[in-house]
């Protein structure tokens, strides 16, 4: 029994999605940072869009190289590239820019929660205690991990459900 080998490996075109999709991301970021609109919870959603977008191309992309045929795992496989590339290309824009940059964004983000927490009436205790919380991720290393943690969840997500509808398996006996 002979079994045809795919033309695209889900490294390949997930990778090179990734790539496109994560420089998208950057600059969207970068807008959304510059023009300081990183608060505006309609605009934070952009850069997922961004990320629903170019896993869906992939699969499709991926799909149309394999002779019209993608798996179910094949485009799990596809998506969670995508996001892993995507995923460590926006943690290291996000941490270059608020630590060089701009390192003031950070400082916004902190004021608008702690802001966001007084308008909801919360203790000051409780307050001081999450703002001493929130700012442990929000420095170097962690902040580093948790984007690219986030990006990949995300990623998997979003990949469950769009392979379920981009997949077209082969069949079995042909």
């Amino acid at each position: 029994m002979q079994t045809a080998t795919p033309s695209a490996s889900t490294t390949a075109v997930g990778g090179r999605y990734g790539l496109l999709t994560g420089l998208v991301s950057v600059i969207v970021s970068f807008g959304i940072y510059a023009l300081e609109l990183e608060q505006n919870s309609v605009v934070r959603f952009a850069t997922i869009a961004v990320l629903i977008l170019g896993v869906i191309l992939a699969m499709r992309d991926f799909k149309l190289r394999n002779g019209g045929f993608m798996g179910y795992g094949q485009g799990l496989g596809v998506g969670v590239t995508v996001a892993s590339v995507v995923g460590l290309l926006s943690a290291i824009f996000t941490y270059v820019y608020t630590t060089f940059m701009d390192p003031e964004v950070m400082t916004r983000m902190m004021d608008k929660a702690r802001a966001d927490m007084e308008a909801k009436g919360m203790p000051d205790a409780q307050i001081d205690q999450a703002m001493a919380f929130s700012a442990k991720f929000t420095t170097g290393p962690i902040m580093l991990l948790f984007t690219f943690l986030g990006s990949i969840l995300i990623g998997l997500l979003i990949s469950l459900i769009a392979a379920a509808f981009v997949k077209n398996t082969k069949p079995e006996f042909e």
